[in-house]
């Protein structure tokens, strides 16, 4: 076949259409991929509602895309048709730039998320550079990669990252597309996981996930909560709520940290004096390379943590793309192309 399927965007706030456009042909350094699966992630939205500068349209988006390569462009070395990949949020850096040069590269100036710099994976194929490229490992489906090229390389990263160590006290704030991922972690860890929900209606899952306790944030004060824990080492805030997120601060011990993963453009209300008091702290966290995906599926495939989803093909976009909008979905949304 000398063509594909696409499902496009054209124009900001608009509808998916599926069309066919020409099969592209890898360049140098790029290979080109069989989709099999690609996840729907909420960041999504802000391509699609060109909430970020330089989206341009007709859009493909996608960046949670697990498949084969079909293709290698020349001077392409390491990798074979074949070869099961994952390419996600992060697809490809400059090289040249100052976090490149200190070999931070997730924190690339001009980093190439695919749906924003190049097409996507909400199509039959796409091509990407081969810095992007993650394996799959043989225990993961295509299914369950996708969404660990975002939301789990995210949650996985950031826990590994942080200061905790097995038997401390890890709160995860939220249980749904990123928190239900970071309670399978964070008890993976070792670590005395809590999870934080409003209602009662998520604690036997997150129970079943690897948490050891259970906060109502709707009936009871997540601080105070935490502290009668003994103060959380860690709070992994998924929810992308700015109030959420600030309730939990007072709950962390001395040197705790809050890591703000749930994105959105609101202030946290924390003040000097709880920053000082018991020298806590604030971290964002961005995803991570191709080489943090990786760790991220082998250690999955390993633990047995998987992502709950939903699956959808490629021509049911729109009714998958609203489902995940209004936060039906359980969890992630999965579009595959039968390839």
């Amino acid at each position: 076949m000398n063509t594909m399927r696409v499902a496009q965007v054209n124009t900001a706030g608009g509808k998916f259409e599926i069309v066919e456009r020409e099969l592209p042909q890898p360049g140098p350094g790029h290979v080109r991929i069989a989709v099999e699966a690609s996840g729907i992630c909420h960041t999504d939205s802000a391509f699609v509602n060109a909430g970020l500068p330089g989206v341009q349209f007709p859009l493909v988006t996608g960046h949670e895309v697990a498949g084969r390569i079909d293709a290698l462009g020349e001077e392409v070395t390491g990798w074979q048709v074949g070869d099961r990949v994952e390419v996600g949020w992060f697809g490809g850096n400059c090289g040249h730039c100052l976090p490149c040069r200190e070999g931070d590269f997730i924190n690339c100036q001009n980093l190439q998320v695919p749906g924003w710099a190049y097409p996507g994976g909400y199509a039959d194929a796409m091509v990407a550079p081969v810095t992007a490229l993650s394996r799959i490992p043989d225990g993961l489906s295509a299914v369950d990669a996708a969404p660990l090229g975002c939301a789990g390389v995210t949650t996985y990263n950031a826990l590994r990252r942080s200061p905790a160590r097995p038997g401390d006290l890890v709160a995860v704030l939220g249980v749904g597309g990123l928190g239900h991922l970071g309670v399978q972690y964070a008890s993976r860890f070792g670590f005395d996981t809590v999870a934080i929900a409003r209602g009662g209606e998520k604690e036997a899952l997150a129970r079943e996930l690897g948490a050891r306790h259970y906060i109502d944030s709707s009936a009871t004060d997540v601080a105070e909560a935490l502290q009668a824990l003994g103060g959380a080492r860690v709070v992994l805030a998924t929810a992308a709520n700015a109030d959420a997120m600030t309730a939990t601060f007072d709950g962390l011990r001395h040197r705790g940290q809050l890591i703000a993963l749930g994105v959105i453009p609101d202030p946290l209300h924390i003040s000097p004096l709880q920053l000082i008091t018991g020298s806590r702290s604030v971290q964002g966290h961005p995803s991570g390379t191709a080489q943090d995906v990786q760790d991220t599926m082998t250690f999955s495939a390993q633990a047995g943590v998987r992502p709950m989803v939903e699956t959808a093909p490629l021509e049911e976009v729109n009714d998958a793309y609203q489902r995940m909008l209004s936060g039906a979905a359980r969890f992630r949304m999965v579009l595959t192309t039968g390839n």
